[in-house]
């Protein structure tokens, strides 16, 4: 029996990289963190960072979860996160969340929080720090959240309801497996019966007591974080936060804090779980392996750990790809990961997944045991160690580039990480020096002796989940543990790596020319006439060091083709990606670009044909390359087509059988009648496509490029990005075809429409839904009011249908207002209690009703217009918002851009109160509910 002792595999390859063992000592913390503890044990991290400007990240985390309730208390772990949110010594009732969203923070989105089987986090994120009251109001949320959240009474019993709905929002086919699954494998661990989301038993009933006695006991300071990172004074923030966070006192006697671990299983856990509603077929292979300790993690072999699990991961990634893509393939899809076991933290796994096709997780499962062991057998090749090292290394070289420029929100979930998990903090700099040593010094025989001692005989699991089915079968445990046993004596060949160095254009083109320069100040851009009549637009940004973003746009779209060609169409863009460029199939492709740091892809919507792409500076060359490639040159790749459409075709038919499903096609029809383009794909159509027709579509509409508008926004050098558009734009074919974009002849509907209806299902729900449409021409005011009125009617269904109903987790609402067919669109939709669906839809049609009618209230009107005016702030920093912005003016010649703030500034309630009223006054009602029922 192979002895697998990882850590020693790792110690041995860090001692060849340090002088002596005692070198083994913790990394030092990067000196840009203020890191520190209180007297009362609480933990802190406190960075300045500038990006973006006047903004600031504040987060407590807690080393506490669902893991530590006893049986009488779960689900309570959660539900006292909710409870955060709902009063506390300094913020009593809904104060806390009405000051956050009077100063643009919203709730949801700014201020969050979850709960896990070991940690609980909450944030308040992308903070307008301009005053220092509000850093000061920061830092008493988190003390409250830490020692004095209010749990009254009365607040408990409204909560409830609000969890029950979050439950049966949650509660899937996949979150039913998953409760199936989980006692099984973790059986004889804490872990086996300790789901965050609780029992519901529990959750309606609980008495007040026994969720106090949980957070008296396990929320304290030696168990707790604050993280707080942006334009902020370290040093005057820090002394603010000794303050206020020493009056707190250390825990006496406190309650150790465990960390429950897995037991190790000699013999394979066989873990088989079915459900009436799922729609796909998984298979997952487990081996179990103690992770690093804490103390190592903390040293260079954490980072070593970490170099190894993303190198092995990748090439083993890159080989079940490459399987998927084979026709008659065992799997639809497959990869490979080595982390965390599942949800615990005290056991990591080697993990191989593969999603198979209806009734043959069998043969997916041989084929996942056949890689693993064939990689154990004999290792991964040098070529593919040296691709994988390449693509790992250049994306640390990304990040390294970009160390100025790195959101508040990176750093803050590294601290996280840190604080709840363990590791180092020693900043990019040493990490990507420390990345460099060991990639230069680890070759492929130490890859493979890491590899090969995670693949073990002991601590395996293996989980098959998929629909239950008549007619469809899973193998027996025998039959499973008889593969297991089988594959280890298989005659098996080593892999073969195919590498090409073909060149990626195989001839070059040749370069035509740039015929005329413009300025627009309006939007700081320089806009370049080629000679092929196809025009590029530029606008340098220092926003970001290390990107470019590139858009390509041009009038036309699926529109403009017949209903015959509609299943063509429906998988366009799926399928012409999937053959590759020049004389390179995708997987070649990918073996080509190793190392590049960039992407691109094309496709068509409505009324347009598009390509997007992005590169680093460096990597700039090989994007244009792809762009030229990607309009003159598709590989046509019938095999690859042919699987994937096996593979479609398999993954739709079960669909059906998810409930959402049978909504989302009804919603369809109740919003677009019978326009086939607007419904779901249906396997049939599959059966109609046709690859030619697809490929010749794509000649038509990218074999012409004097009608299309490039934009390329970030980090550029107009003297290096010249010579680039000279060869690989200029030089693209055209026809000087000047099109028009294709008309939608069957459009929204625009009449009053009702579709209620029942459906069986396993966890009963129902689903509300309500459209509201009518005309309004596009203006960039018009929009801003219908946008503002979307986010006032969610707070106000946030307040009265979550909160004062307990009815569900929460009303989602959108608005549109489309610029080419000039229709707007309000859509409200939720899940509830099918007992409460006739109340809370009667309820929230009415209190859109009243919002309309009277007017929004001065209170919410201000939250949403602070939040729209930090946003806007926050997205003037942004290469792709910018992107959009221009790419919107090139298109429609509308300018979303100028007087966006100036706009939003000027509304008033009543300016909102008036529009709304001339809208709704003329629009049609769509309602649609599925109301679930036993079977």
């Amino acid at each position: 029996m192979k002895l697998r002792n990882l850590t020693t595999v790792i110690l041995l390859m860090v001692f060849g990289l340090i002088t002596t063992a005692q070198q083994m000592v913790p990394l030092p913390i990067d000196p840009k963190v203020k890191y520190g503890k209180l007297e009362n044990g609480l933990t802190y991290y406190i960075r300045h960072n500038s990006f973006p400007k006047n903004r600031a990240e504040f987060y407590i985390a807690q080393n506490v979860g669902s893991i530590l309730e006893n049986d009488s208390q779960r689900g309570l772990a959660h539900f006292l996160e909710h409870m955060a949110f709902n009063g506390s010594k300094n913020f009593p009732g809904k104060s806390m969340l009405n000051y956050l969203e009077a100063n643009g923070v919203k709730f949801g989105t700014d201020v969050n929080a979850y709960t896990a089987f070991d940690e609980t986090v909450y944030n308040i994120s992308n903070v307008p720090v301009n005053r220092e009251g509000i850093i000061d109001s920061c830092l008493l949320i988190l003390h409250d959240w830490s020692n004095a959240i209010a749990l009254e009474d009365k607040e408990i019993d409204e909560e409830r309801g609000v969890i029950r709905e979050e439950w049966r929002t949650r509660t899937n086919a996949n979150m039913r497996i998953l409760e199936k699954l989980i006692p099984q494998i973790f059986a004889g661990s804490q872990y086996a019966n300790r789901m965050p989301i609780g029992t519901m038993d529990i959750v309606m009933n609980f008495p007040y007591q026994t969720l106090k006695d949980y957070y008296h006991k396990w929320y304290r300071p030696d168990l707790q974080a604050i993280i707080i990172v942006g334009d902020i004074n370290v040093d005057i923030t820090e002394k603010k936060l000794k303050e206020i966070f020493n009056t707190i006192p250390k825990p006496e006697n406190a309650a150790e804090r465990i960390y429950y671990t897995v037991p190790d299983n000699k013999e394979p856990i066989i873990a088989i779980a079915k459900d009436k509603e799922a729609t796909g077929s998984q298979v997952t292979v487990y081996y179990k392996h103690k992770p690093l300790t804490k103390e190592l993690k903390a040293t260079i072999a954490g980072v070593t750990d970490s170099y190894l699990k993303s190198v092995t991961a990748m090439m083993l990634n890159d080989r079940l790809k490459e399987i998927s893509e084979k026709p008659n393939a065992p799997f639809m899809s497959a990869y490979s990961y080595d982390g965390n076991f599942i949800v615990s933290k005290t056991m990591d796994a080697f993990t191989t997944m593969a999603i198979s096709k209806e009734g043959e997780t069998a043969n997916a499962l041989k084929a996942l045991l056949q890689e693993t062991e064939r990689v154990n057998r004999f290792g991964f090749t040098d070529s593919e160690y040296q691709r994988a090292k390449a693509n790992l290394m250049s994306m640390l070289e990304s990040m390294y580039k970009e160390r100025e420029k790195q959101k508040n929100s990176s750093y803050v979930e590294e601290y996280v990480s840190h604080f709840t998990d363990g590791g180092s903090i020693s900043g990019i700099e040493t990490d990507y020096a420390l990345f460099k040593k060991i990639a230069s010094s680890t070759g492929i025989d130490q890859i493979n002796k890491y590899i090969q001692n995670l693949i073990g005989e002991e601590n395996i699991v293996v989980t098959i989940t998929g629909p239950e089915k008549e007619g469809v079968s899973y193998p027996s445990e025998t039959e499973i543990l008889s593969l297991l046993k089988n594959t280890k004596k298989e005659e098996l060949q080593p892999y073969a790596d195919k590498v090409s160095n073909e060149p990626l254009i195989s001839k070059e083109p040749t370069a035509g020319n740039i015929v005329k320069t413009m300025i627009d100040k309006k939007f700081g851009t320089t806009t370049w006439i080629l000679s092929n009549g196809a025009k590029v637009v530029i606008k340098p940004t220092t926003f970001k060091d290390d990107e470019i973003l590139m858009s390509g746009i041009s009038k036309g779209g699926s529109l403009l083709y017949g209903e015959k060609d509609i299943p063509n169409l429906k998988v366009f863009n799926n399928i012409i990606d999937l053959g590759g460029l020049g004389n390179f199939n995708n997987i070649d492709l990918k073996k080509v670009l190793a190392g590049k740091n960039v992407a691109l892809t094309i496709g068509l919507d409505d009324r347009s044909e598009i390509v997007n792409g992005s590169s680093t500076p460096k990597d700039l060359p090989t994007l244009m390359q792809l762009l030229y490639l990607s309009f003159t040159d598709q590989h046509k790749d019938i095999e690859a087509v042919e699987a994937w459409k096996s593979k479609v075709k398999d993954m739709l038919k079960n669909v059906s059988a998810n409930p959402r499903s049978a909504f989302k096609d009804s919603l369809n029809v109740a919003l677009y009648k019978t326009n086939q383009r607007k419904m779901s794909l249906k396997p049939e159509e599959i059966d109609r496509t046709d690859y030619d027709r697809i490929l010749q579509i794509w000649k038509e509409r990218f074999g012409d490029a004097s009608d299309f508008t490039f934009t390329f926004v970030g980090n550029i050098n107009e003297q290096e990005l010249k010579p680039l558009v000279e060869k690989y734009i200029a030089s693209l074919p055209s026809t000087y075809s000047k099109e028009k974009p294709g008309i939608d002849k069957i459009g929204i509907r625009m009449n009053n429409y009702t579709n209620h209806f029942e459906k069986p299902m396993q966890t009963l729900t129902s689903t509300v839904y309500a459209a509201y449409v009518g005309k309004c021409k596009y203006s960039l005011e018009n929009n801003i009011k219908l946008s503002m009125f979307d986010q006032i009617m969610d707070i106000v269904y946030t307040a009265t249908i979550r909160e004062e109903e307990g009815g569900t987790y929460g009303v989602g609402t959108q608005s549109v207002l489309s610029k080419e067919t000039n229709t707007w669109m309000f859509l409200l939709g939720f899940d509830t209690n099918p007992e409460m669906q006739e109340k809370l839809q009667k309820r929230a049609i009415a209190e859109l009703q009243k919002t309309v009618t009277d007017g929004p209230s001065e209170k919410d009107f201000n939250k949403v217009k602070e939040y729209m005016l930090k946003n806007h702030t926050e997205n003037l920093h942004e290469n792709k918002y910018w992107l959009g912005k221009i790419n919107t003016y090139n298109r429609y010649g509308i300018d979303d851009l100028s007087e966006f703030e100036d706009i939003v500034q000027k509304q008033t309630p009543e300016s909102i109160q008036k529009f709304m009223k001339k809208l709704f006054s003329k629009a049609a009602l769509i309602e649609v509910s599925m109301k679930g029922i036993q079977e």
